[in-house]
């Protein structure tokens, strides 16, 4: 998939920059060991999808260990002239936030013009494993992104649910604020479609 057409163009060319400089380390690597993968999730593949919510950090994780550049911070300045600053974020981890053992499996190809994507290949969570990647914490700002995802019809209420359950059940401790926050999200979803639903049926003649 290429972004949406809504995403910032500045954004994007920022985010291209930083794959690119990835990618020039990963050269010298032998073909067999390539591609790498880069599993992009967090606000950066929300704003790849649909073009809100401007994120600071790019939360990756890559389809093996490797070391990153130390240069991986993008100074620009947004359409609206305020200047902006992108970066990787150093510190993620994927274990702290509920994800499907099927995400990277089931994620998307982002084509940005000047990344070979046979020497990496950015992907993007597929955006319902990125709405339920939302869950864990639940945040005002996971909401909302789970409500933009939701409202431009990529998943419904009940797909959501099972594949939110599906990845709950790989997980152990008191599962009690998770499976609450599950029926929370899912609620989001189902009030998002329905006013999709309602926006689809205004607009028709």
């Amino acid at each position: 998939m290429r972004p949406d057409g809504a995403a910032r163009a500045e954004y994007v060319a920022a985010f291209r920059e930083i794959a690119a400089r990835i990618a020039a380390t990963l050269v010298p690597l032998p073909k067999h060991a390539l591609p790498i993968k880069m599993y992009v999730a967090g606000g950066a593949a929300l704003h790849f999808y649909t073009g809100t919510r401007i994120s600071l950090d790019i939360d990756a994780a890559f389809s093996r260990r490797i070391v990153l550049p130390e240069n991986l911070e993008v100074a620009y300045r947004d359409a609206d002239g305020a200047a902006r600053l992108l970066y990787v974020d150093r510190q993620n981890n994927e274990g702290f936030g509920l994800l499907h053992e099927d995400a990277h499996e089931d994620s998307v190809l982002l084509t940005l013009e000047g990344i070979d994507s046979k020497v990496l290949e950015v992907r993007l969570l597929s955006a319902l494993d990125l709405a339920v990647s939302k869950v864990g914490r639940l945040a005002d700002h996971d909401r909302a992104d789970i409500e933009a995802l939701a409202l431009r019809g990529m998943f419904g209420s009940k797909q959501f649910r099972q594949r939110a359950e599906a990845a709950a059940s790989n997980y152990v401790g008191d599962l009690r604020r998770l499976q609450n926050s599950i029926l929370i999200a899912t609620r989001i979803v189902e009030d998002a479609a329905a006013r999709a639903g309602q926006a689809g049926l205004k607009r028709s003649p």
